[in-house]
C-alpha cells in the first residue's frame, strides 16, 4: 500500500503541500487559517487556469512559451476596449479576449502543424511578436485603474457564496478540462499523440490537427486569463506577466506532466500550481529574501524533473489509462 502511495504523484504532492504548510505554521501560524488559505487559492487561480492549457500542449509533446505574451496581449486589448467603450457589456469584452487568445493559439498550432516547425521555435518567436504587438497597439502607454470602468474591475473580486468569482472561474475551468481529458475523443487523442505519435497515426488520429487543438485550448485559456489579470490588478502594460511562462511550465512539471508527452493529469497540474502558489505566498511572510525565493523555486523544479525522469525510467510509459481500464 505504501509503495502505491509513493508511486502516486498526486498523493505525493498533497503530502508535500501538507508538509510545507506544517513548516510554515511553525514560523507563521496565521498563514494556515481558512480565510488565508482561500486567499492563497484565489492568488493561484490564474496560474491554475494557464497550467491546464499548458498541460494539454505538453501532453502532445509540444510546448507553449507564448502563453504569458498571449495573456498580456489579450488583456491589453480587453483593457483598451473597456477604456474606449465604457458601456460595452463585460461578457462581450471577455468573449473578445477569449477569441483573441484562441486566434493567437491557432497561429501557434497552424505553424507547428502545417509548416512542421519545432514548437519551441514557433512559440519563442510568437512570444516576441505578441509582446511587440502590445507596444504597437498601446504606444507603450499604460492603462490604469481610473481608465477602466468599475464593472470591468469588479468581476474577479465580486463574491459568490463567500468566494471570489476568480476562484469559482478556476474551479469551473478545472471541471471542464477534466471532462475534456477524460470523457472526449480529443482528450484521449492528446495522450495518444504524446505517448506514441506513430502509433496514433495507425489508429486514425491526425497528429498535427490534435496538436493544433491543444494550442487552441491553451490560447483560449490564456485569453481568459488576460482579462482576469488586468481587471484584477487594474492595470495593463507591455511587460505584464513577463516571465510568467516559466511558472506555468514549472507548475506542470511539478505536477508530474511529462515533458516527453503522454503522461499527466488535471489533478497533477492543479496541485503543481497550488504547490508553487503556497511557496510564493509563504516565503515572503517568513522573511525569505527574493533571491532565496528564486533559488528555492528553481531547486523545487529541478527536484520535480528528476523525480519525473526517474519515475518514467522505472515504470515505462503508460498512456490511455482510461481506455485500457475500459
Amino acid at each position: 500500500m505504501m509503495a502505491n502511495i509513493l508511486r502516486n504523484r498526486e498523493l505525493l504532492l498533497v503530502g508535500a503541500i501538507a508538509v510545507l504548510l506544517a513548516l510554515i505554521t511553525w514560523r507563521f501560524p496565521p498563514f494556515v487559517v481558512p480565510a488565508n488559505l482561500a486567499r492563497v487559492y484565489n492568488d493561484t487561480s490564474i496560474l491554475i487556469i494557464l497550467a491546464l492549457g499548458q498541460m494539454a500542449v505538453i501532453l502532445t509533446r509540444c510546448i507553449d512559451l507564448s502563453m504569458a505574451a498571449n495573456l498580456a496581449l489579450s488583456g491589453m486589448v480587453a483593457a483598451m476596449l473597456n477604456a474606449a467603450f465604457p458601456g460595452l457589456p463585460i461578457p462581450l469584452i471577455i468573449l473578445a479576449a477569449v477569441a483573441l487568445g484562441t486566434l493567437l493559439g491557432m497561429i501557434n498550432g497552424a505553424l507547428v502543424w502545417k509548416l512542421d516547425i519545432p514548437p519551441i521555435v514557433v512559440t519563442l518567436g510568437t512570444l516576441t511578436i505578441y509582446r511587440g504587438m502590445i507596444f504597437l497597439l498601446s504606444g507603450g502607454k499604460w492603462i490604469n485603474a481610473h481608465q477602466m470602468s468599475d464593472a470591468f474591475k469588479a468581476l474577479p473580486r465580486d463574491e459568490l457564496l463567500g468566494f471570489p468569482v476568480l476562484s469559482w472561474l478556476s474551479l469551473v475551468m478545472i471541471a471542464l478540462v477534466f471532462l475534456l481529458m477524460s470523457r472526449t475523443a480529443l482528450g484521449r487523442a492528446f495522450y495518444a499523440v504524446g505517448g506514441n505519435p506513430h502509433a496514433a497515426v495507425y489508429t486514425g488520429i491526425d497528429v498535427g490537427r490534435t496538436r493544433f487543438f491543444a494550442y487552441c485550448l491553451s490560447g483560449a485559456l490564456a485569453g481568459l486569463s488576460g482579462y482576469l489579470w488586468v481587471s484584477r490588478y487594474a492595470v495593463a502594460y507591455v511587460d505584464i506577466a513577463a516571465g510568467f511562462e516559466l511558472d506555468i511550465i514549472a507548475a506542470c512539471v511539478i505536477g508530474g506532466i511529462s515533458i516527453a508527452g503522454g503522461i499527466g493529469t488535471v489533478a497533477g497540474a492543479v496541485l503543481g500550481a497550488l504547490f508553487l502558489g503556497v511557496i510564493k505566498n509563504a516565503l515572503p511572510v517568513v522573511n525569505i529574501s527574493p533571491f532565496a525565493q528564486l533559488a528555492i523555486s528553481g531547486l523545487v523544479i529541478i527536484v520535480a524533473v528528476a523525480v519525473n525522469a526517474r519515475a518514467e525510467r522505472r515504470k515505462g510509459r503508460v498512456i490511455l489509462r482510461k481506455a485500457e481500464a475500459v
